[in-house]
């Protein structure tokens, strides 16, 4: 899939992750998305987040890197939101409300001041995988982009971290994450990796069991049972958008 859906442009994906995923690239249902992508533009949609950013969240969080896996499910569709992250937003953008529950239980799980900005990109680059289901949608439009492939891209991105070696975490909040990612390898089956579920943390259900599920430190704590590094949750005070 090209960066912008061009047939000119090239492709702007972690060399790691171009080559796990070179087959589903190739694929028949990857010709049809970027066919569906080019008319949509061409009729005048503003497709969210940019095409360059489309898979920010695999250049920023290579395979070998992936310790943590956080699901959502499309981009945010205001103007300046999304950039490929899932749950994060641009420096400059009010803090969605989803995320304002997450920074609450980080406070409460960890005494982390609740952060002034909503711009996630630390916690990528510390291997945080920020995945949405669906990486593009339609100004003023939530999930004009589903069913149109992306699941399917997106569902062998989870294989693949699930087949890695090393134990990864994943938070599932909500019922789509937690379907989307039910056939991965539990330590609870028998498998490598901590599956950790709650509620999402939207205002609609947080209060139904995110709040206080203290999913940051038993993820930490996991890590560190495994001799891997602990993620840093704190965000840093300025940030700057690539």
């Amino acid at each position: 899939m090209p960066d912008s859906a061009s047939p000119q442009a090239t492709i702007q994906l972690d060399p790691q992750w171009r080559e796990a995923l070179a087959g589903e690239f190739a694929a028949p249902y990857m010709a049809d998305l970027k066919r569906f992508l080019l008319e949509r533009k061409a009729a005048g949609a503003r497709i969210f987040p940019p095409g360059s950013h489309w898979f920010r969240a695999l250049d920023l969080t290579p395979p070998d890197k992936v310790r943590v896996v956080i699901l959502g499910q499309d981009p945010y569709h205001g103007p300046g939101q999304a950039h490929g992250l899932c749950f994060s937003v641009r420096p400059g953008v009010p803090v969605p409300p989803s995320l304002v529950n997450i920074y609450k239980e980080l406070q409460r799980d960890l005494g982390i001041a609740l952060p002034r900005h909503g711009f996630l990109e630390s916690w990528a680059r510390q291997g945080v995988l920020l995945l949405n289901a669906v990486l593009t949608v339609e100004m003023g439009d939530a999930g004009s982009h589903q069913g149109k492939g992306w699941e399917q891209f997106t569902d062998a991105v989870i294989a693949r971290v699930n087949a890695l070696e090393h134990p990864v975490v994943f938070l599932l909040w909500g019922s789509h994450a937690q379907k989307k990612a039910a056939g991965v390898d539990s330590v609870d089956r028998g498998g490598r990796h901590l599956v950790l579920k709650a509620p999402h943390p939207s205002p609609l259900s947080a209060h139904r069991g995110f709040l206080g599920c203290g999913h940051f430190s038993q993820a930490n704590a996991f890590l560190e049972g495994q001799g891997l590094e602990p993620i840093d949750w704190r965000l840093p005070e300025s940030v700057q958008a690539a």
